[in-house]
């Protein structure tokens, strides 16, 4: 007869001698090759390309919604801007701060030369706009006009050349150069269409000891044309 002990030594070896489960490796771990030579070049050269693309979508994005920037070549800015300086040109917030009087501007040459033109403006729609006795008035305002070339401490006159007075139709802009014995502008060509402008000059940036913000003038006397 049998006691506790022996069922319980029993039951002991039955587990002991259990076959435990064999431990497989695992399945479904793959096995990584290292890429080739060949793969890590084709990989940069797409890295690069990527890169490259992006780039210039970003670059015709920014020129062409944004900002961009202009060469002055002429003399019509002197001295406010001269010849070989760089300026910005700001063509997004004109979207939704339209042109001021005073402000900079660069638009195509009306005269259809290949270099653009860039000019202050000086009449906004409804503005009536005089030239008299070397002077620019604007609604009966003498303009002060303290950004005009200076020649022997002097400001050059500001002379008629087609016309004496001009009342500036809606979307149209009336502009001159600060050098205006030397600037072809509205007083030969009339106003210029406001789709037509580039954009506002608002920074100067080269040479880099002339760099400065472009400020626009203002011209409290002067009332809104009717």
């Amino acid at each position: 007869m049998s006691g506790p002990s022996e069922g319980r030594e029993a039951a002991d070896a039955t587990v002991v001698g259990r076959p435990r489960p064999s431990v497989s490796p695992d399945t479904t771990a793959e096995s990584r090759a290292e890429p080739t030579a060949g793969a890590r070049l084709f990989n940069q050269l797409r890295a690069i390309a990527e890169t490259l693309i992006l780039t210039i979508v970003i670059f015709f994005v920014v020129q062409t919604f944004v900002a961009q920037p202009y060469v002055v070549d002429q003399v019509s800015m002197e001295q406010s801007l001269e010849p070989g300086q760089s300026v910005l040109v700001d063509k997004l917030t004109p979207r939704f701060d339209d042109y001021s009087r005073g402000d900079i501007i660069v638009f195509p040459d009306p005269n259809g030369g290949k270099v653009p033109f860039i000019k202050r403006v000086i009449g906004l729609p409804g503005d009536l706009v005089e030239l008299r006795d070397g002077a620019v008035y604007v609604n009966g305002v003498a303009l002060a006009e303290s950004y005009l070339y200076d020649e022997f401490d002097e400001p050059v006159l500001t002379e008629p050349s087609d016309a004496e007075s001009w009342r500036i139709e809606p979307r149209k802009l009336f502009v001159m150069g600060d050098h205006r014995n030397q600037s072809v502008d509205s007083r030969s060509f009339g106003p210029i269409d406001r789709e037509q402008v580039i954009g506002r000059a608002v920074l100067r940036y080269w040479p880099l000891d002339s760099f400065s913000i472009l400020q626009t003038p203002t011209y409290p006397a002067v009332t809104a044309g009717g």
